[in-house]
Order: C-alpha cells, then structure tokens, then sequence
C-alpha cells in the first residue's frame, strides 16, 4: 500500500514539473508550454491541454496559440483554437486562422475560419474558409471563399487544389483569374504559376484589355464600321430647336440661278399678256367720225 502511495506521488510531481517548463519527448522531438498545463500520462491515452500562450515547436515548425490540445500515443495529434500562427521554417510557410488540427505522423494540417496561409518561396498568397496541407504529398487544398495572389495573378473560386511541387493550381466552382487587366471566367480553370499558362475548360469566358490608345466615347464607331450620327459636332440636347436657314424666294423663269428678280420702274404699266396660240387677231378699230377721206 506504501508502495503505491508512493509511485503514485512521484506521478503527481512529475506532471507538475512538466507544467511548469517545456517538456521534450524522444519521439520526433519537441516542446511545448503554456500558462497553464494539464496532463494525463496514461499508457496509450496521453493526453495535455496546454492554456495562455499556448507554444509547441520542433525542429522546424513552431505552433502558437490561445490554447492547444495534444493527444495520441507520444502526442501524436494537436488541436489549436484561438489566435493560431504556424512558421514552418524548412518550406518558407506562415499561417495563420482560428483553429488548427496537426498530425505529426503523416505531416498533414488542417485549418478553419479566416485561413491565410503565405508562401513566401513562391510569392503566393492563398485565403479561404478551410486549408488542409498534406506536406508529404505536397498538395494544398483550399474551399470556401478562395482567393489566391501569385504576382500579378488573382484567382477565385470555391475550390483549389495546388501541387506544390509542379506549381499547378487547378480552380473549380465559379472560377475566375485576372492577370494584368485580363479577366477569364470558365468552368474549371488550370494556371501554371511557373509560366503563367492559364488553361480554359467548358462554358470560356474573357475580357481582354487593350493595352494601346482608347478609343474617345464621344467618337465612338457604329455597328457597321461606319461614323457615329454627328460625328465630328455634339449633337444638340434632345427638345432643343435646330437652327432653321434662310429661305430665298425662287428666281423667275428663265432668270439666271442666283440673280434677284427684276422689279418694275414706279408707274408702269406692266405689258399685257399674249394672247393664247390660236385666237383670231381683233378688229382694228374704227376711224374717228369727221375724218375726210380725199376731197
């Protein structure tokens, strides 16, 4: 009975020693701390809560946070919440989110809410609602909300899968790319971030920006080619009353074009009219009575 008192009080002491610095277990060596530690040591159920700056570090990747759990044989498994903030040194990778689940093992890590992971050997930036990085297959998958920067590249969609090692980043669920004012919409898009390659596939949609001189609004062609109505003068607003010309009266028969017609002198009598084509001449009038003919 002594005898189990007694292991049992160097169990207890172990564990408070353990809360206070940070411990180091031989298996994949590494250390954690935290304000406030709880541990159980149990065969095969190890288990730690780990509270208030909240640390865990290897060789290479160093974990912080609120709070951290560790859990599994030889604390195979960590669970992050709060203020999480991952710096994998060996790959160049700084991230960050409100929660964080980590298998040592098989090096995979899986992140929720407001994920930003920046890449800083390949100048990409990646954002989204979930982030899982499978370190040893070196594949990134990101859902939700994704939006990734790469130079001059932006892309969206609701899903990507990244291959790490060929730099091929596939987008599927509404995907869109802009790449220097050029904007590609399909159903699944592949970009190269290696030469910048984009491929299209199913439903292609795009705008391309002229990179040279724009065209005025104001002088825009029509449809056909042909000059917009007015082009070369504003047209005038709509209600506004043209400018009318003035009319000139038109010239008489047989006046030259352009020359005034002619007006009668003050007091003269205008000449008669002919008389129409085939009326008999008119009797020459009688002579005045009194006039002698010939004595």
């Amino acid at each position: 009975m002594s005898t189990s008192r007694s292991s049992r009080g160097a169990l207890l002491a172990a564990a408070a020693c353990l809360a206070l610095v940070p411990a180091r277990l031989p298996a994949d060596t590494f250390s954690f701390s935290g304000d406030t530690t709880t541990m159980s040591l149990a065969e095969g159920g190890q288990h730690a809560l780990l509270t208030g700056h909240s640390r865990v570090e290897s060789q290479d990747l160093r974990i912080t946070a609120d709070s951290i759990e560790l859990f599994g044989k030889d604390f195979t498994y960590a669970q992050a919440r709060g203020n999480v903030h991952v710096v994998d040194a060996r790959r160049g990778i700084d991230l960050t989110s409100q929660e964080l689940f980590y298998d040592r093992d098989r090096k995979i890590a899986r992140v929720r809410g407001n994920a930003t992971l920046a890449d800083l050997k390949n100048e990409m930036v990646v954002k989204g609602g979930f982030i899982e990085d499978r370190d040893k297959e070196q594949i990134d998958i990101i859902q939700i909300g994704v939006r990734i920067f790469h130079k001059d590249i932006v892309c969206r969609s609701e899903f990507a899968r990244y291959q790490r090692d060929k730099k091929i980043l596939e987008l599927s669920g509404m995907p869109w790319v802009s790449k220097g004012g050029d904007v590609y919409q399909a159903a699944r898009i592949t970009v190269n971030l290696d030469t910048e390659e984009i491929s299209l596939e199913g439903s292609v949609q795009g705008t391309l920006e002229d990179k040279g001189a724009k065209t005025d609004s104001g002088s825009t062609a029509g449809k056909d080619g042909g000059s917009a109505p007015g082009a070369g003068s504003p047209p005038s607003p709509p209600g506004e009353p043209q400018p009318s010309s003035p009319t000139t009266p038109p010239a008489a028969p047989g006046a030259p074009q352009g020359s005034p017609p002619s007006a009668a002198p003050p007091g003269a009598t205008a000449p008669a009219a002919a008389p129409p084509a085939g009326t008999p001449p008119a009797a020459a009038p009688p002579p005045p009575q009194g006039a002698a003919g010939g004595s």
